[in-house]
């Protein structure tokens, strides 16, 4: 069975991009990225707003496993 990771992407290129779950499916990978809080744009909780003034603009992607 194929597993999907969720990575943590920063624009800036000095922050090393961060692993935040592992061993997915497709559908849960796909799901988590479709919430608004996965993004500096459209984030509206405290964490990842916070998140955005320390590191700048970030997003959730997925990856297949290999």
């Amino acid at each position: 069975m194929t597993t999907y990771k969720i990575v943590r992407f920063y624009r800036d290129p000095d922050i090393s991009n961060k692993i935040i779950q592992r061993g997915l499916t497709i559908e849960e990978a796909q799901a988590h990225c479709n919430d608004p809080e996965t993004s500096s744009q459209t984030c509206k909780n405290k964490a990842g707003k916070a998140r955005t003034k320390r590191c700048g603009d970030w997003f959730e992607g997925f990856m297949k496993e290999k």
